[in-house]
């Protein structure tokens, strides 16, 4: 994907949360804050981005977002119930309307059989609204993937705000 993508999409959620008054929080394990970066790479961003969670660690998600060490147990760091759980703590330890959480495996290693590299879980939550989680599967090297999940993230944030 071209770079300029990222930007469009980071002008395009910009806009939108302007538009309606609204700011965004991040919570981000496999992307590292690139969600955050791509966002506050847009000229104005302070009006709309709240903050961003960088969360790799299972201690940091638990520490910082609140994601119960049963989830974690049960499930995985890369499931649909700990992006979910990412996404609640985002919104809960912020003063964000709006949060995006991901997490997943960016290779090279650290796949198995059940959760493959490139295996990326998503959620996105508005305050007032009921929460939304996705599970994507990208190809390619891990830059590859971070920057599809990026994507992919970004895309979910406008289709949130949409509706």
């Amino acid at each position: 994907m071209p770079s300029d993508t990222l930007t469009t999409l980071a002008t395009l959620v910009g806009a939108r949360l302007r538009a309606n008054g609204l700011m965004l929080a991040t919570a981000e394990s496999c992307t590292g804050g690139w969600v955050a970066q791509a966002v506050t790479a847009i000229s104005g961003s302070s009006e709309w981005f709240e903050r961003g969670f960088v969360t790799y660690a299972d201690a940091a998600k638990q520490e910082m977002l609140g994601v119960s060490a049963r989830t974690l147990a049960a499930h995985g760091a890369v499931s649909e119930q700990t992006a979910l759980e990412m996404v609640a703590g985002a919104l809960a330890h912020s003063r964000a309307h709006v949060a995006v959480a991901i997490t997943g495996i960016a290779g090279p290693t650290g796949g198995s059989p059940e959760k493959p590299v490139g295996m990326v879980c998503f959620a996105w939550a508005a305050q007032d609204g009921v929460p939304n989680a996705e599970t994507r599967h990208f190809e390619g090297d891990r830059e590859s993937v971070r920057r599809q999940a990026v994507i992919a993230a970004l895309q979910g944030v406008l289709a949130l705000l949409e509706d």
